[in-house]
């Protein structure tokens, strides 16, 4: 089992990494169009690797999960609808099908950022409230990364294409009453392979920072 286990991991890390680095050559290719139409296929892979990689089922997992993807569903029609929570915001096409202009992936993005960051927040304290405020806080700081190249992406963009400060405020109360939430049911993920989903995540955005 041990060994099984360990293949698998090895497995899933490289194909994160392998996603992430064809990613970046891709959307610097002549391809690009191509290779961002795929982001939903990204998404989806994270959360399989994630599930592919639990520890054990828990008992509460499919409501563990439920809560992030219920908050971001929420928060996000509100936002796009009504500017509330984040501010006056549309998504373009690369995320794929919309609920009330809202992706289904985007839902499922909320679910891969709150169990990563969760994950290596309670690797670093073993502190309940820090680690929630932490999770948040990593979660933000994603957010911050992506906003850069969300639009060139297509994948949404503020009114006058400008994100609002409380777009960031919004992200990291949302984060915190999901992690206050999902951490509370412990349930039992892979948190080294948690690192290599969040890092790959901040390196892909990070990268078009600077391209």
């Amino acid at each position: 089992m041990i060994v099984k286990d360990t293949f698998k991991y090895k497995i899933s890390v490289f194909v994160i990494w392998l996603f992430t680095i064809s990613g970046v050559i891709g959307i610097l290719s002549p391809y690009s169009d191509w290779f961002l139409s795929m982001t939903p296929l990204n998404l989806i892979l994270y959360f399989i690797i994630i599930l592919l990689n639990l520890k054990t089922f828990h008992k509460h997992l499919f409501l563990a999960f439920s809560i992030p993807f219920l908050l971001g569903f929420i928060t996000e029609a509100l936002g796009v609808n009504y500017g509330l929570v984040y501010g006056s915001y549309s998504y373009g096409n690369n995320l794929g099908p919309k609920i009330i202009g809202v992706p289904f992936l985007i839902c499922i993005n909320w679910v891969v950022l709150t169990v990563a960051s969760s994950d290596i927040a309670r690797s670093i304290t073993k502190n309940k409230w820090v680690s929630v405020v932490l999770g948040a806080l990593l979660m933000t700081a994603l957010d911050v990364l992506i906003e850069v190249s969300a639009p060139r992406f297509d994948f949404w963009e503020f009114e006058n294409g400008i994100v609002p400060l409380q777009n960031y405020i919004g992200w990291f109360v949302t984060s915190l009453l999901a992690h206050a939430a999902y951490q509370n049911l412990n349930v039992k993920t892979n948190r080294p392979l948690s690192w290599h989903v969040y890092i790959s995540i901040a390196v892909f955005f990070g990268v078009f920072i600077f391209v």
